[in-house]
C-alpha cells in the first residue's frame, strides 16, 4: 500500500509532467527547425547562381538544336513540391530529361548531362548512324496486289536502321541502291530483329559482298524463309535472290555457297548468264540449287 502511494505521489506526478513537457518541447523545436531548414533550402535553391541559366546541345549533326533545347527547358521549368526550382543545378531532373529526350528523339543513342561554370547545362548527345533501311513488311512486287509501288517508286516509305537493327527515323526517298533494304515484320516498334540474329544476318550479307555478289535487300517471309535479293545490274529482267532458312547455320551455308560459286558449272554460268539468274537455294542441307531463266 505504501509503495503504491509513493508511485502516485504529487512529486512524482509533477516530475512525469515535466519530462513529458520537455520531450514535447524537443519535438516541437525539432519540427520547427526542420521547417526553417526546409524554407531556407527553398530560398537558397532559388538563388540565381545556383540555377541553370543556359542550355547547350553538343554532338548533334542532324537533329535540330532548338527542338532539343526547348524540350529540356520544359523539363527544368516549374518546381518540386511547389518550392524547389527544377532548374537548380544540384537537383535538376537528370533521369527525367534523359527519358524524355530518348522517347521524343529516336535518333539519340546516348545522352550525357553535365554542368559547366555552375550555370550551363550541357546536353551531349550521340546520334544513331544510318546503316540500312527498313521498308515495310512486304517487299514491293512480292506477294502483294498488282499496282502496288515498285522498289523504285517514290511512294515507298522506308525508315533508317542503325548497326544494331534499331529503327529510328523515316528515311527520305533514294533512287537506286544507296542503302541496303530490309523487309519483313519487325519484332517490336523499333527493333527489326533481335540484335544477335540481326548481326548474324549482316555478317552473312558481308560474306556475300566478299564473294563479289551485290546484295541490295533482304526479305523474311511468313514461313521464316530469308530471301536476299542481288543487284540486277543493267541487263537482268528481275532481281536474282539467295534463299535460306532463318534458323540455318549461316557460316555453314556461306561456306557451301562459296564452294559452289567456285565450282563448275555455276562458276561459268554466273559469269556468262548472270542476267538470267533467278535464284540460288540454300535451304536443303549442304546442297546448293540454282535456276537460270531460258
Amino acid at each position: 500500500m505504501q509503495k503504491r502511494n509513493v508511485l502516485n505521489s504529487p512529486r512524482l506526478t509533477e516530475l512525469k509532467k515535466r519530462r513529458r513537457k520537455a520531450v514535447l518541447n524537443k519535438i516541437l523545436l525539432s519540427l520547427l527547425g526542420l521547417v526553417v531548414l526546409f524554407f531556407l533550402f527553398s530560398y537558397l535553391s532559388r538563388l540565381k547562381n545556383l540555377n541553370i541559366a543556359e542550355i547547350q546541345v553538343i554532338g548533334n549533326e542532324i537533329m535540330d538544336t532548338g527542338e532539343i533545347q526547348a524540350t529540356v527547358e520544359g523539363e527544368v521549368a516549374g518546381k518540386f513540391l511547389w518550392l524547389f526550382p527544377k532548374g537548380n543545378i544540384l537537383i535538376y531532373p537528370q533521369d527525367s530529361i534523359k527519358k524524355t529526350l530518348l522517347d521524343k528523339f529516336k535518333r539519340i543513342k546516348k545522352i550525357d548531362l553535365s554542368i559547366e561554370d555552375n550555370k550551363t547545362l550541357i546536353i551531349n548527345v550521340t546520334e544513331r548512324v544510318a546503316k540500312y533501311t527498313w521498308c515495310g513488311t512486304e517487299i514491293p512486287g512480292v506477294g502483294i496486289p498488282q499496282g502496288s509501288p515498285t522498289p523504285e517508286s517514290p511512294t515507298e516509305k522506308c525508315f533508317f536502321l542503325d548497326e544494331d537493327g534499331y529503327i529510328f527515323d523515316e528515311a527520305p526517298y533514294f533512287s537506286g541502291e544507296v542503302y541496303f533494304k530490309f523487309f519483313g515484320q519487325p519484332v517490336s516498334v523499333h527493333n527489326y530483329f533481335p540484335q544477335q540474329n540481326f548481326n548474324q544476318l549482316v555478317s552473312f550479307i558481308d560474306m556475300l559482298v566478299e564473294m563479289k555478289l551485290k546484295p541490295v535487300s533482304l526479305y523474311i517471309t511468313l514461313n521464316n524463309d530469308v530471301e536476299i535479293f542481288l543487284s540486277k545490274g543493267n541487263t537482268a529482267k528481275t532481281e536474282p535472290k539467295i534463299i535460306f532458312k532463318l534458323d540455318a547455320d549461316l557460316e555453314n551455308i556461306g561456306s557451301n555457297l562459296k564452294t559452289a560459286l567456285n565450282t563448275e558449272p555455276l562458276k561459268s554460268d554466273m559469269n556468262k548468264k548472270y542476267s538470267m539468274l533467278e535464284y540460288i537455294d540454300l535451304r536443303f542441307g549442304n546442297k546448293v540449287y540454282n535456276k537460270f531463266s531460258k
